[in-house]
């Protein structure tokens, strides 16, 4: 092996293994080994930044920002929430519903936003049906992934390898090439997941009252009652007249202000009395206010005395009320589970520094994180893809919350807090749609130039609000991460990496013939996939396989079409893909469910593609 070679496969294992351990971002190891390719002189800087001129990642913005059309018009929710009525309340029919409905959105959009999208109307849906949610969530999210392979637009991986062929100089992959196997692909899934289904978790106590008793079920499983006290300010009160901001009192006693309540003008005894008012930072205390105290007693306690406040028992009455009324959500406030999105600004920010608060005039009042509930010190967390996260406001706020592409409200209780769509523009958006479909289907224009064209109608006819939306709408950690590992391909081929990996592989298995060397193929890619992105996965050996294919003599099709669909079809761990991570606290899932459910698909899902491939593209 020669010195570049070397250092390639150096640097391609250093970044596999950052990739792996995601303690760095994936963007940021993609543009780190992008740099020290070029600072190594293994790609000269025009080749380095290839990547952000190719084909397919133009066709990725441009596949961002009509997804987020398809998403703001409610189109898609409209289309899947009639397709999902028909279901009934029959677990069996709302699995095979749900999974058909999802494929089918995902075949023309993202699958993460496909999934971020269906998530809370299949949650909607357990609920009224009486089903554990994590019953239908999962398979939610493996149908995405099964969606994605019904056409070329479907997944990222599916554009790598149709850019690997027509580098080659073969015949370019259409639109449909990829629909005869998505199907075997989703009937597989589908019929799996009848059988699979068994290990998700099952229903829990009694289904009846699904409505009211979400509501207990959302402040049991946070432990609001255990956490939430009550203070009265007193006249000669250290905070009476001051605001909350001055007060911090988050940073001096680790609590955290969630309501404030307030006796109001009682001339007319039609009126309430008491006013509540979602404490912010501009709240003014005032006399004899009662604040609603989330924290430990402990903590409750020593600020009550050292701020000369009254500690309130909660089976005193606010205004004569009984304490039955003591709820946690009424006709003004409620509270609802939230998730980020998985394009979200938000992930990884401290709450703290994220300004929930103050942009939305919610409080977070508990985190599900896994198997664990963070109820103390908030402000400290990072909000991180995958986390539930409890939140109090106005059913106003959280409706206008639930309308904020960054994020998902995933545990609503209340129908009434639902996403603001621009329902009146879904036709357009539907038109727009149906001509980027005919368009690709066609091949009148070429395919980036289609999708392209599609998105600048999307924001011309404001299916997407504003060009900042548009922005916002796009996942640019995943556009730099592609157009940083698309030039990695071309090292891998310019300093004979690709070669010597394909001589291996047909060396090691090209003598048993080339369906051993395609099941080689496949489960590599399988396998790398639990742990690096599908996409990443897909540029790095779909070169590989390509040369091992042509090594051996044969087509290189089924080859390339096995690094497609083993890179999408990923499903034994919830870190793999984010449909995966994004329904994981959600379904209550732990890692074994992903074991005992995506494991065997995965496997299954192999054994049959490497047994169908080369019937739709012989040897």
């Amino acid at each position: 092996m020669n010195g570049p070679m070397i250092a390639t496969l150096a640097l391609l294992t250093l970044a596999s293994i950052f990739f792996i351990s995601g303690k760095v971002r994936s963007d940021l190891v993609a543009v780190g080994a992008l740099l020290l390719f070029m600072l190594g002189d293994i790609l000269t800087p025009a080749e380095a930044l290839s990547g952000f001129s190719n084909s397919v990642v133009i066709m990725m913005i441009g596949l961002f920002v009509v997804g987020g059309g398809i998403f703001q018009t409610g189109l898609a929710k409209m289309m899947s929430s009639k397709m999902l009525q028909l279901a009934g309340t029959n677990e069996t029919r709302l699995l095979v519903m749900i999974m058909t409905v999802t494929s089918a959105i995902g075949a023309f959009v993202s699958n993460t936003g496909t999934i971020a999208v269906m998530m809370p109307i299949v949650v909607s849906l357990a609920m009224s049906a009486g089903t554990n949610p994590g019953r239908l969530l999962m398979p939610l999210a493996f149908a995405g992934s099964l969606g994605g392979m019904l056409t070329l637009i479907g997944t990222p991986p599916n554009l790598v390898i149709q850019e690997t062929l027509q580098s080659a100089g073969y015949g370019g992959v259409s639109f449909f090439t990829f629909t005869p196997i998505g199907l075997i692909c989703i009937i597989v899934g589908i019929a799996a997941m009848l059988f699979l289904r068994r290990f998700l978790p099952h229903n829990e106590g009694d289904n009846n009252g699904a409505k009211e008793r979400s509501l207990q079920d959302l402040a049991r499983q946070y432990q609001l009652r255990q956490n939430l006290y009550r203070v009265q300010v007193g006249a000669g009160s250290a905070i009476c007249g001051r605001k909350l901001q001055e007060l911090d009192i988050s940073g001096k006693h680790a609590l955290n202000i969630i309501e404030v309540r307030r006796k109001m003008s009682a001339k007319n005894q039609f009126f309430k009395t008491i006013n509540q008012e979602i404490a912010d930072s501009n709240t003014v205390i005032e006399e004899e206010d009662i604040l609603y105290v989330h924290g430990p007693f402990e903590r409750v306690q020593a600020f009550a005395e050292a701020g000369g406040l009254r500690m309130l028992d909660r089976r005193v009455p606010e205004n004569k009320r009984t304490a039955d009324s003591e709820q946690y959500a009424t006709g003004d406030v409620g509270i609802a589970e939230v998730m980020l999105a998985p394009t979200s600004r938000l992930i990884n920010l401290l709450i703290k520094e994220s300004g929930f608060r103050e942009q939305y005039r919610v409080n977070i009042l508990g985190i599900q994180r896994r198997d664990q509930y963070l109820l103390h010190n908030l402000k400290e967390e990072k909000m991180r893809l995958g986390d539930a996260m409890l939140v109090q406001g106005t059913w106003k706020d959280i409706a206008r919350l639930a309308s904020d592409p960054d994020v998902v409200v995933v545990g609503q209780p209340m129908e009434e807090a639902r996403k603001v769509t621009m329902d009146n523009k879904a036709p357009i958006a539907a038109g727009i749609m149906a001509l980027m479909v005919g368009l690709l289907v066609t091949e009148l224009i070429p395919a980036v130039a289609s999708v392209m064209l599609a998105a600048v109608l999307m924001v011309a006819f404001r299916c997407v609000r504003s060009m900042e939306d548009a922005y916002k709408t796009i996942n640019w950690e995943s556009v730099v991460l592609i157009g940083g590992m698309i030039p990695m391909s071309i090292a891998i081929e310019k300093t004979g990496a690709a070669a010597l990996l394909s001589d291996g592989m047909v060396s090691l298995l090209g003598g048993y013939g080339p369906l051993v060397l395609l099941a080689g193929v496949y489960f590599t890619t399988s396998i790398l996939t639990l742990f690096i992105s599908n996409t990443a996965c897909a540029i790095l050996l779909a070169p590989i396989a390509l040369a091992a294919a042509l090594q051996l003599g044969v087509s290189p099709y089924p080859f390339l079409f096995a690094v497609a669909v083993g890179a999408t079809m990923c499903f034994a761990s919830p870190f793999s893909t984010p449909p995966n991570a994004l329904v994981m606290s959600a379904g209550r899932y732990r890692f074994s469910h992903y074991l005992k459910v995506g494991l065997p698909l995965q496997l299954l899902m192999g054994v049959v593609m490497v047994a169908v491939l080369p019937l739709f593209f012989p040897f």
